[in-house]
């Protein structure tokens, strides 16, 4: 199974202040009603390491991104674009790496959406990288957020509740570098990924709210939490 699928036009969604005046209204279903949009940036570049097929290094050249609660949606300016959903994006975090643009760096899996898999056949060849660059760095942030808000509303189905209340949520002084102890190693994939991941490390943080923004007064954190918190699955700065 494939973490991104193709598409040649972007999903049909909604604002905040869309959402909040169809609801207002009591639609006849709530389920008729799009996804919620919230961050669209312009001037994206991205890449994908495997890459994608039917996806060219073009298509990933200038494009523009969209932050919906549904899905993760870059469409280029070649009209060939993609879409992740939250529970394939294993990791996404901030990464500012020397050598390269401000990014956020986003680890894919492969085999979301099957069985869970023996820890024998999770390695390497079922993750994919995604780097997502805007052109305005300032806006990096802000992506971090909105990418934040939509994953906690997709909990990882294999996760059991308290698995998630033990593990979800953890604090960034809660991070320690595994120096390993006796009959524990890591894999030399492990500490490949380790390395990479402790070179890039960053951190920023504030509560998403509306389109490129945050959460406005009258609308809630989905998660129901008010402090910053950084999720052991799915978000973190690098």
């Amino acid at each position: 199974m494939v973490s991104a699928t193709i598409i040649t036009a972007v999903p049909k969604f909604v604002s905040p202040e869309e959402h909040r005046n169809i609801v207002g209204s009591t639609p006849t279903s709530f389920n008729d009603i799009p996804p919620v949009l919230r961050h669209q940036e312009v001037n994206v570049s991205i890449s994908l390491d495997p890459p994608l097929d039917e996806f060219t290094t073009e298509d990933g050249t200038n494009g523009v991104l969209y932050v919906i609660e549904s899905a993760l949606v870059f469409m280029s300016s070649t009209g060939r674009g993609f879409q992740v959903e939250y529970p394939a994006i294993t990791l996404h975090a901030i990464s500012r790496a020397e050598g390269s643009g401000p990014s956020i760096y986003c680890q894919l899996d492969e085999l979301a959406g099957g069985p869970p898999a023996d820890e024998a056949a999770e390695d390497a060849s079922n993750m994919r990288e995604l780097n997502i660059t805007p052109k305005n760095p300032a806006s990096l942030e802000s992506i971090f957020e909105a990418m934040s808000l939509c994953a906690s509303l997709h909990p990882d189905p294999n996760m059991s509740e308290e698995d998630d209340a033990d593990d979800a949520f953890v604090s960034a002084d809660q991070f320690e570098t595994f120096a390993g102890e006796e009959g524990e190693e890591l894999s030399e994939v492990g500490r490949a990924a380790l390395a990479h991941l402790e070179s890039i490390i960053y951190d920023p943080f504030a509560q998403p709210n509306g389109v490129n923004d945050h959460l406005k007064a009258d609308e809630e954190d989905p998660s129901g939490r008010e402090e910053t918190a950084t999720s052991t699955k799915s978000q973190g700065n690098l």
